[in-house]
């Protein structure tokens, strides 16, 4: 009896092992390719490939943000509405997870038109796509196998591990996307199931950077060296603040998914979706897109004025990549006088100088200003975001929610420096970022992980941005209870 057990524990394991390595694989060179996807649907619709030194379409001109927004969103109107009304629906990643069936090349496509919308300039998050891909590959894989509690291996487990290695794969996040199996899709956080999913996400990230290469996703470099006393006083309060928005978003998103057109209504509410988006994108360019460029703004928030009391830096390579380098240079780059973006030197004309291979400059005297702008940027990716998922559009609010984390944090940060200038903007940013997503989200494991992973953050920051990321869980889970 005991030689049975122990062959079927073996058996068990073989067959994990073999999951980890040969779905991780594959799915982490599916996130790798549709990230490059990505950057030639950007390339050819906007003119330009998103990355360190230019995270959003600032230098694109704006009729072209315009003219791709409402064009992408156009087509894939048109393709989702013959894909949800002709054939059969690709089911969500958590009904997968349950044993709804996802049809191959449906899901493909449904994927692939996430992608591609994001590309043109489309307000809604990329994660979803890879969650998909990997939860349908899973699927044929335990059928290839005959999985199916056959081997004493869940199914559903299996599944699950899968998309979630989709997540850790495309933003070369392991940790995130164990979490994300664990904490929201299974609910059920086991030594097994840990295991498992650690394994094959890193397996995942690892094949996807060898596809698409790897780099650091949010730039953080002007931040202090070190935590402080009252970062930690800081964390409480904006955790508080993010854990209000975050369900205020969560509860946003939910009513624009329930309400999305399920007949011919798709047909021109994305299409109207595109054209509001590119209207706003004029003056506000970094809505566009997954919510990169809006996040980048509040962790490119620096303040020279009292730099030297917290010990930050921002090297000349990240100044000429902030956003607000780009939006008061007309998106063309530093040292260059043209403003053939199409919003101009807008941030010129609110007062914040330009200074020639050196960045903006962003005074503290003209805090009223950056908190203006950031704010503008906050109302408007939420609303733009929110239209675009009740347009109809497929997608994820991850990016999107550290957007608004990231822009939220950093206003509360330009008013904390008047009282605490040791505590740099981005390092509140940072807190705000992880604070409003583990509220939105309801996973604080997972969003502290995920922000952490893509902005490569110092461990010690772990300390603050935990403490902001519990109260910010805690009151969400409170304000969504008053809200039901």
């Amino acid at each position: 009896m005991g030689n049975v057990v122990r062959n079927a524990d073996a058996r068990r394991l073989g067959w994990l092992a073999a999951a980890t390595v040969v779905l991780g694989a594959l799915i982490g060179a599916g996130a790798g390719l549709l990230t490059l996807l990505l950057y030639g649907v950007e390339h050819v619709m906007l003119g330009y490939v998103e990355g360190s030194g230019l995270p959003g379409p600032f230098g694109v001109p704006a009729v072209r943000r315009a003219i791709s927004v409402t064009v992408g969103l156009t087509i894939a109107g048109v393709i989702w509405y013959l894909l949800r009304t002709k054939t059969t629906k690709v089911p969500s990643v958590k009904k997968a997870v349950g044993g709804a069936r996802m049809p191959v090349w449906q899901t493909v496509l449904h994927v692939v038109l996430q992608i591609f919308i994001v590309g043109t300039g489309a307000s809604i998050g990329r994660e979803v796509a890879p969650r998909e891909l990997g939860a349908m590959l899973a699927q044929r894989f335990c059928d290839l196998f005959h999985i199916d509690g056959e081997h004493g291996i869940d199914r559903r487990m299996v599944v699950a591990v899968a998309a979630g290695a989709g997540l850790g794969g495309v933003y070369n996040a392991p940790l995130a996307g164990m979490f994300f199996a664990v904490e929201i899709l299974l609910a059920d956080v086991t030594l097994e199931k840990v295991a498992f999913g650690l394994g094959m996400s890193s397996v995942a990230a690892f094949t996807a950077a060898l596809v698409k290469g790897h780099h650091t996703f949010y730039d953080i470099t002007a931040m202090q060296p070190g935590s402080t006393p009252s970062l930690m006083l800081f964390a409480l309060l904006c955790g508080a603040a993010a854990g209000v928005a975050g369900a205020l978003f969560r509860k946003g998103s939910s009513w624009a998914e329930s309400h999305k057109p399920t007949g011919k209504g798709i047909l021109w509410q994305m299409p109207l979706a595109g054209l509001l988006t590119g209207l706003v994108a004029v003056f506000v360019p970094q809505v566009m897109g997954n919510g990169r460029a809006a996040a980048q703004l509040g962790f490119s928030t620096f303040v020279l004025d009292v730099a030297s009391a917290s010990g930050a830096t921002q090297s000349g390579t990240s100044a000429a990549a902030s956003p607000w380098t780009l939006l008061a240079n007309g998106g063309a780059g530093v040292g260059a006088t043209s403003a053939g973006a199409g919003a101009g030197s807008w941030l010129d004309a609110l007062g914040l100088g330009f200074a020639p291979n050196a960045g903006t400059t962003l005074p503290l005297s003209h805090a009223g200003l950056i908190v203006g702008v950031l704010l503008l940027t906050f109302v408007a990716k939420a609303v733009i975001t929110l239209m675009t998922i009740r347009s109809g559009a497929s997608g994820g609010v991850l990016q999107p929610g550290i957007a608004l984390g990231s822009t939220l944090g950093a206003m509360l940060g330009i008013l904390w420096m008047f009282i605490f200038p040791a505590d740099t903007v981005t390092a509140c940013a940072l807190i705000g970022a992880a604070a409003l997503l583990a509220a939105s989200q309801q996973a604080p494991l997972m969003a502290m992980c995920l922000v952490m992973e893509l902005t490569e953050a110092p461990i010690t920051f772990f300390v603050p941005v935990g403490l902001a990321v519990a109260v910010s869980a805690l009151v969400s889970k409170w304000v969504l209870g008053r809200l039901k």
